[in-house]
């Protein structure tokens, strides 16, 4: 059970706090939801308790853990070449599983395919979607700003 202030990370959203933790009715049931406040977005979401654990809500990695991401990010991908819609599917699994690892090796395979041979309107907004997921961790676990840890990865990816 999380608690209000607590950072965590909204696979498929990003990171944000705990703003508050409310109890709403919905179709006539009351249920108790956490409210997190996404800060790269300026987005609120409602979550409820009861669907914490399927929906892979986990806390942001620590302050330490930072530049193991940001290696990731720095080495050349290691990805194996599929088609378009494997690629696809297997960069939305990677996302999908909020493990920021893998989030930061889907941002590093898709920046050096765009260098390489572009990216299709499908892929380029994976990209956009993984590096703002990829931010907004960082930028809690570390306590810096966004724009400056936006620089630091395009650094990283070039």
């Amino acid at each position: 059970m999380f608690r209000i202030g607590d950072r965590v990370v909204y696979p498929m959203h990003g990171a944000g706090i705990i703003e508050a933790i409310e109890e709403r009715e919905v179709l006539g049931e009351y249920q108790k939801y956490y409210v997190l406040n996404l800060p790269i977005g300026n987005m609120k979401v409602y979550i409820p308790l009861s669907n914490v654990e399927q929906l892979g809500i986990r806390e942001v990695i620590s302050a330490e853990e930072v530049p193991q991401v940001l290696n990731i990010l720095a080495k050349e991908s290691t990805l194996p070449v599929l088609t378009w819609n494997r690629r696809y599917r297997a960069n939305m699994d990677r996302i999908r599983s909020g493990n920021i690892y893998s989030v930061a090796e889907v941002v590093r395979s898709l920046s050096q395919r765009e260098r390489e041979k572009g990216l299709s309107t499908g892929e380029k907004k994976m990209y956009d979607n993984a590096y703002q997921i990829l931010v907004s961790e960082l930028v809690l676990a570390e306590g810096s700003q966004a724009e400056e840890m936006a620089e630091r990865i395009k650094g990283l990816l070039v």
